[in-house]
């Protein structure tokens, strides 16, 4: 059925934000955050001689569903971990694998996503991704132990890996330039739901019902998005792929993967060694791929974008600022459980206080932005949103439920601020022809960053448990942790005191373009 309006209607006139970069969107949903730049990219409105696609809407939903489904996933399954550690019979920090597992993969296949979408098909791709991600997720509902849970979960995470990346392409190629802007409106909206509705949602899944059930969920939702997808995403590929990269890839993945399992191990008991040989090959697997990279003319992670200004020092502010993003959804339901004693329901909804305050900076990031420019807001901002979080340290039973939440969502607000400038300023200076290298590569040390983060949160309540001389965690061990990944992510300002003064000026419209 077709809606009849009259010619003069635009709907566009009354969803009307200035167009933001589709890197920065995608950045800011993969960085668990809300999207709160409406107004701080700016570029040509290209309207011109396009045919409107008609189910661009349709398209965007059926992509937004996808994300949806992965957002929740991440979200709600943060809840969970303590209960699981009680029915798999580990102690609730050693659950963070289950975690780094899935960001591994990620950081992993991220970058093969759009090679794969131009070698195959973005439709034939998508659908394989959902398909996985629903057989990943049948596969953790029905897990016995943590090592079965890591493996659904690395599965898990091929299929996210996947989604989003291609489902974006899928977007950029079959909705025409002038709905670009609805159409991205659409596809966000799961980036506001899914952080706000997750909490919750685990914890009355895991009060009231069984915590596979988080798993299970998925499967009728990956069945309608496969079925929809082959009825309504065209198989949009490019005419002339570049070639695939894969000895990039192996080096690339082998490095990764023995890295993040090398700090991961670092966080048990009497893995010293193994972490230690994890590192080291990960390390000469890193130097392989840079050999590689050097001599590929399209390398699968393209290294010399660090050569450019503001990229790099995104890259490099933006991943030191991600270890406490990465290790906050992991610490906080765990001190509220095990520290504070309250229940997965209870647990979930003060949790979801970070996702609020990233909603409620939602508007005000391009002010800020255009009265005081990147360089200032980034240093000023990054010192309070790490000084927020690290307030988390001192909490303790004294402190009342109404204040922890305050606190949450005053670091949720400000450390969304954070990432939605470090994911802008990041593509100021990227050509055209290099913005999907430039996307992949921001996506892969995003992931890498975040399970960095859990690694480094698990590894602090674990030697501080060594220190006391504890078998549980206690408030001291997550003071500890708290104050570890917030120390790290304070040297971000030392990077981003090196922003020019001037740097994406006409971004955050301080001068007209």
């Amino acid at each position: 059925m077709h809606l009849h309006l009259p010619a003069a209607f635009d709907p566009r006139l009354y969803l009307r934000p200035r167009r933001r970069g589709i890197a920065s969107v995608n950045a800011e949903v993969r960085d668990g955050i809300v999207p709160a730049g409406d107004d701080i990219a700016q570029t040509a409105d290209h309207t011109g001689g396009e045919r409107p696609t008609r189910n661009y809407r349709t398209v965007a939903l059926i992509i937004a569903t996808a994300m949806f489904m992965e957002n929740l996933d991440a979200t709600v399954l943060a809840t969970a971990l303590p209960t699981m550690a009680r029915d798999f019979g580990v102690r609730a920090p050693e659950m963070s694998i289950a975690l780094t597992s899935y960001l591994l993969a990620l950081a992993m296949f991220i970058p093969a996503s759009g090679t794969m979408a131009d070698r195959f098909g973005a439709r034939r791709v998508f659908r394989a991704a959902i398909g996985l991600f629903v057989v990943g997720s049948l596969a953790c509902g029905l897990s016995p132990s943590l090592e079965m849970m890591v493996a659904a979960r690395f599965l898990q995470g091929i299929g996210g890996a996947m989604m989003m990346p291609v489902g974006r392409l899928v977007l950029l190629r079959s909705v025409a330039k002038r709905d670009m802007v609805s159409a991205m409106s659409w596809l966000i909206m799961p980036a506001l739901i899914g952080p706000i509705v997750g909490p919750p949602v685990g914890g009355l899944i895991v009060t009231y019902l069984d915590w596979r059930w988080i798993f299970w969920l998925n499967l009728p939702i990956g069945v309608a998005g496969i079925v929809l997808v082959g009825r309504f995403i065209a198989d949009v590929r490019e005419d002339t792929p570049h070639k695939f990269d894969p000895l990039g890839f192996l080096l690339s993945g082998a490095a990764l993967g023995c890295l993040l399992f090398g700090f991961e191990m670092a966080s048990r008991p009497g893995e010293g060694r193994l972490a230690a040989t994890l590192i080291a090959t990960g390390a000469v697997f890193g130097l392989g791929y840079w050999r590689h990279a050097r001599r590929t003319e399209h390398p699968i992670l393209d290294l010399s974008l660090m050569r450019i200004p503001t990229f790099r020092l995104s890259v490099l502010g933006g991943s030191l600022a991600r270890i406490t993003q990465g290790a906050q959804p992991f610490l906080l339901p765990l001190m509220m459980q095990l520290a504070f004693g309250l229940t997965a329901a209870q647990s979930g909804a003060m949790t979801v206080a970070s996702a609020i305050g990233s909603f409620g900076m939602k508007g005000v990031a391009r002010r800020i932005l255009k009265r005081f420019g990147f360089r200032n807001s980034l240093v000023v901002m990054g010192v309070a949103g790490t000084a927020a979080y690290a307030c988390c340290g001192l909490f303790d039973p004294a402190w009342p439920l109404p204040a922890v939440f305050a606190v949450l969502v005053l670091s949720g607000f400000l450390m969304s601020f954070q990432f939605t400038a470090y994911n802008t300023i990041a593509y100021d200076e990227i050509a055209k022809d290099r913005m999907s290298a430039a996307t992949s590569f921001y996506s892969t040390f995003q992931q890498l960053m975040l399970s960095l983060g859990i690694c480094i949160g698990a590894t602090a309540l674990h030697v501080s448990m060594l220190w006391r001389g504890a078998d549980a965690v206690a408030f001291p061990d997550f003071t500890f942790a708290f104050w570890t990944v917030t120390a790290i992510s304070l040297t971000a300002i030392f990077v981003n005191a090196r922003f020019d003064p001037q740097a994406g000026a006409e971004l955050s419209g301080r001068v007209k373009s």
